[in-house]
């Protein structure tokens, strides 16, 4: 399936007008991902086809993660190119978290040029039942992500 891009011809047209010859490197536009949640964690998937694997970086600074990885050139020693249409170059992808991660607990895997990162929820963002008891004594403390409240026994 193709997809229509209405802002190619004009990213081509601001190459030309910045100076950028027909000659330069090929650099990777985007790094498609996946995202979905799974029980209590997130599962982000990334194409990086071709890319090593020492290349590859996660982190997550401040609520912002950060998928980093590079795909080298091939040598064009000796080379004379028929054609040449795989990019070369630095990925990167940035996404922000909110606040129910749990940073601490976030894994990544690349395997057969995918990137895999688990993201958990943390513990405090889980839905959870509250248990209501009676009292006619007056009133009750309900203990609610953290915080105590206190309600009338009626």
């Amino acid at each position: 399936m193709l997809r229509f891009d209405p802002f190619s011809d004009i990213d081509s047209v601001a190459k030309q007008l910045l100076g950028a010859s027909a000659g330069s490197p090929r650099v990777p536009r985007f790094m498609p991902i996946d995202l979905y949640k799974s029980g209590d964690h997130y599962v982000l998937k990334a194409d990086l086809p071709g890319v090593d694997p020492g290349s590859v970086d996660v982190d997550v600074d401040n609520g912002i993660l950060t998928l980093r990885a590079e795909r080298t050139a091939p040598s064009d020693q000796g080379v004379q190119w028929i054609t040449s249409e795989r990019f070369s170059g630095k990925y990167m992808r940035q996404l922000s978290l909110g606040e129910g991660i749990d940073t601490e607990g976030i894994a990544a895997t690349y395997d057969n040029g995918v990137l895999t990162v688990t993201i958990p929820v943390a513990e405090k963002a889980k839905p959870r039942r509250i248990e209501i008891g009676r009292s006619s004594d007056g009133p009750q403390q309900v203990e609610t992500g953290g915080r105590t409240e206190v309600t009338s026994g009626q």
